[in-house]
């Protein structure tokens, strides 16, 4: 099992009280992906958002990930995701900037894309529509068309439903060989049994514990096998994201993540995610879930839904995923936590976790891309 980060720009409530916070969240989360670079993280997943106050300010995902290219060494770098509905980002252009970041990561990039989960922030880009699953249409006619982008010299053209070009070069080409591997962000399984059908790797946000992994496989790896490739070649893979605290000592993991209002994040999720189904009791907005305690942390951590503890008991807990049959286990950071303790969770981890689990020194990725 691999390792990577998620970032997404988170701000918070921050900014009520510090008028720089925008600014400090944004320069903060570059310095996790440089520091995920050094202690032996894979991957680093930048989000694209628009519109969603205090929860992503990450909207120009490509600067900031070319960016990272050039103050990273070794990190693959991920667009988590770029949206490709051509109201939103031409396809042209998401294309363009794929192969521009293959480039200046020299290979590391990863394309991952999706069709955005909220009403709020992509019907913005869709007047006079009121239905997401408009979207899935839109999506469904463009993903192939970007292997076809890179690799034919002049591109054939297109003549769609919801976009169209004429036939042009498409600059620049991918560095080589073939293209990034692409990812999708999928939030139900039947979208993980269609990402597999399509030999693109999942993004799987929408996991929340180690037990959820069960209906995620089913559904991936039956239908993998019978892929029909949008690409050059197929990305068997499935990326699962939980939150994770490690410190020194299992009570200052605890105490920790008890002070890091983590309570607000989810709250901010099903404010502007309305696609995603809502527990039951779960608060409307403007109500928020209750800060956590540290009886409700520990609880969190008995269920899996939580890893946080001192470096041997987080290593426990991410072999449960490995034994679960994760391919990539990617942190989203604690946001509300301090800086200095989530650089020390990126640096523990790297010590004393990945080395244990992860010991192959190439990508998966980069594996598949080359054909070996």
């Amino acid at each position: 099992m691999e390792f990577g980060i998620f970032v997404q720009g988170y701000v918070g409530k921050r900014a009520e009280t510090d008028p720089l916070a925008e600014h400090k969240a944004l320069m903060e989360e570059t310095e996790y992906v440089i520091q995920a670079d050094k202690s032996g993280f894979k991957y680093a997943w930048a989000s694209e958002h628009h519109f969603l106050d205090e929860y992503s300010h990450l909207s120009a995902n490509d600067v900031f990930l070319g960016y990272l290219a050039h103050a990273t060494e070794r990190i693959h770098l991920g667009s988590g995701i770029f949206n490709p509905l051509a109201q939103v980002n031409h396809p042209v252009k998401v294309a363009e900037k794929v192969a521009m970041l293959d480039h200046l990561s020299g290979n590391r990039f990863e394309f991952g894309s999706g069709r955005g989960a909220g009403s709020h922030e992509i019907l913005g880009f869709l007047p006079g529509i009121t239905d997401m699953n408009h979207t899935k249409e839109i999506w469904e006619e463009t993903i192939a068309e970007f292997p076809r982008m890179w690799l034919q010299d002049e591109y054939e053209g297109f003549q769609g439903k919801h976009w169209s070009l004429p036939p042009r070069k498409v600059l620049p080409k991918p560095y080589g060989p073939a293209h990034p591997a692409m990812w999708y962000a999928a939030g139900s399984p039947p979208s993980y049994a269609m990402a597999a059908r399509k030999g693109l790797g999942v993004l799987g946000f929408s996991v929340q514990k180690v037990s959820d992994m069960e209906w995620v496989l089913e559904q991936y790896k039956t239908a993998i096998v019978d892929a029909e490739p949008v690409g050059a070649f197929v990305n068997d893979n499935v990326m699962v994201t939980t939150t994770a605290i490690c410190a020194p000592t299992h009570e200052e993991a605890v105490r920790i993540a008890a002070n890091g209002g983590l309570h607000y994040l989810p709250s901010l999720v099903f404010r502007y995610h309305d696609t995603f189904p809502r527990p039951e009791g779960f608060p409307v907005w403007p109500e928020t879930l209750p800060e956590y305690t540290e009886e409700l942390v520990e609880a969190l951590i008995e269920e899996e839904l939580l890893i946080c503890g001192d470096p041997d008991e987080v290593l426990r807990q991410c072999k449960r995923w490995e034994q679960a049959g994760a391919d990539q286990l990617s942190f989203g950071l604690p946001v509300g936590v301090p800086k200095e303790e989530t650089l020390q969770t990126i640096r523990l981890v790297g010590e004393h976790v990945i080395p244990k689990i992860d010991t192959d020194p190439v990508h998966r990725t980069s594996r598949f891309r080359r054909g070996v």
